[in-house]
């Protein structure tokens, strides 16, 4: 039996995973502090969300890669 290739990271990928969480995140926020009356505050919280959860997405997707 042959080992497992091993995973290869792409860091253009990796970039466009945590931007779209981020953005994510943000879209999401602004949607319910507008709904709440402050948009800006909605988004600024969803980017507080958003960035920790970019970061855990990149890592879920290639946390093969560095083993």
């Amino acid at each position: 039996m042959e080992p497992r290739p091993r995973q290869t990271f792409h860091p253009l990928a990796a970039g466009g995973i945590l931007t779209g969480t981020t953005g994510a995140g943000i879209a999401v926020g602004a949607g319910i502090g507008w709904a709440l009356g402050s948009w800006p505050l909605g988004a600024l919280g969803g980017a507080v969300v958003g960035v920790p959860a970019g970061v855990a997405a990149v890592y879920r997707r290639y946390r093969g890669a560095f083993s």
